[in-house]
């Protein structure tokens, strides 16, 4: 299933976040392995987004260095990106101490506002 965040204008530098409160239970977010983030490329490769390394993709760049989690909330900031292009962003995520992994694939797409 995919989900969708609001649109984003090229121009904007923002921070779009997981809520995984409500799949976790009585579990949280692992600290390792942490979230890992992927953008999926025009062609589909999935491309992974490293914590502390910035990494452009079809031209949404996102900031690993500003990459974030709490016990219950993931979140990733994306700028750039090309007009009427809509990426898919997934954040993978396990959980502890049961360790489930799951995945969560969110649509944005790029408009001028």
């Amino acid at each position: 299933m995919s989900f969708k965040w609001p649109n984003k204008d090229p121009d904007e530098s923002l921070d779009y976040s997981i809520d995984w409160s409500r799949f976790l239970g009585d579990d949280t977010i692992a600290t390792n392995p942490r979230i890992s983030w992927f953008i999926d490329a025009a062609d589909g490769v999935k491309t992974s987004v490293p914590f502390g390394q910035d990494v452009t993709v079809d031209g949404l760049t996102s900031k690993g260095a500003l990459q974030t989690q709490t016990a219950t909330v993931a979140t990733l900031r994306l700028e750039a990106g090309t007009v009427n292009k809509t990426y898919k962003v997934t954040c993978r995520m396990t959980s502890t101490p049961s360790g489930l992994v799951s995945e969560r694939t969110v649509k944005i797409r790029i408009k001028e506002n």
